[in-house]
């Protein structure tokens, strides 16, 4: 009976308590080349700029490590709400433009355990037809939706403590035109990253995406390996107070999610190795902040 009692006591005093929702889980809404669980707060403009170089086994005297090649994207995305954005960025990998949305459904606290955010996006190529992919495909299309890649990702994420955070990210791709009938049209990715706090200002990140594709397969019915690879990431971010600095090293050269999981072409063994950086800076126009 009195046991009985007791329990009851510290069930109503946690009941009693204020729920604490968890703040920053990750430095930015991006992780690396993929999305976080973070959106943006309300009238709220973030603006992206992405950069990649080309592959360090370019070699020296030819391209400089790859810094004399670059591809870039510029992005904009704005709160809606504190658990709602809207984005929209250009590349210049296949002259894509992407459109996306990311909507945090549950947030981590002292009563639930992580925080769960949706993300979809639209990417449409504006490339003229019949060029060459960089699998050494020509890629011809008959109308504009062919053009179209659409992708679904459910953003999983714990915050550890004031040090670690981790995230799963399964993800799932839609490609209206592929190359040719041996690729799937369907892709099933399943990413996972997290973020070590190093200081207050420097932070280390690692992001991973394996896909589900049976490349056997492939290699059977066409003699030569399947030319696309799973994406690997790693850098650092640096946080400036209004800007936040990720600097990276990465197999991946596409910014957006069609080109770094399911058209990648890059290997760490074979050192496609790509550095690039990110910079985003965040403006208000909430008055009230």
């Amino acid at each position: 009976m009195f046991s009985q009692d007791d329990l009851l006591n510290m069930l109503n005093e946690e009941v009693g308590k204020e729920t604490v929702y968890t703040q920053a889980t990750f430095k930015a809404s991006r992780l690396i080349n993929g999305q976080t669980v973070e959106t943006l707060s309300k009238n709220h403009l973030n603006f992206w700029i992405s950069h990649r170089f080309g592959s360090v086994n370019s070699g020296f005297l030819s391209n400089f490590f790859g810094l004399d090649e670059a591809r870039i994207r510029l992005g904009l995305e704005y709160g809606l709400t504190d658990k709602w954005l809207i984005g929209v960025g250009r590349s210049s990998e296949e002259k894509t433009y992407d459109f996306y949305t990311k909507y945090k459904l549950l947030r981590q606290s002292t009563v639930f355990p992580f925080t769960l955010s949706a993300f979809g996006s639209l990417a449409l190529n504006t490339m003229a037809t019949g060029y060459t992919m960089n699998s050494g495909s020509e890629m011809r299309f008959y109308n504009n939706t062919e053009r179209l890649t659409y992708t679904t990702q459910a953003l999983i994420a714990r915050k550890f403590n004031e040090k670690f955070s981790f995230q799963f990210m399964p993800t799932f791709i839609h490609i209206n035109k592929v190359e040719n009938s041996l690729f799937e049209n369907n892709l099933f990715s399943l990413g996972a990253g997290g973020r070590y706090k190093i200081s207050n200002r420097l932070t280390f990140s690692l992001e991973y995406y394996f896909n589900f594709v049976d490349r056997d397969a492939y290699q059977l019915a066409t003699g030569q390996v399947y030319p696309y690879h799973n994406s690997l990431s790693m850098g650092f971010d640096i946080d400036t107070g209004g800007h936040v600095f990720q600097l990276h090293f990465t197999n991946a050269r596409g910014m957006i999610e069609r080109h770094f999981i399911a058209l990648n072409t890059g290997t760490w063994e074979n050192a496609d190795i790509f550095y690039g950086f990110n910079i985003s800076r965040t403006f208000s126009f909430d008055k009230k902040r």
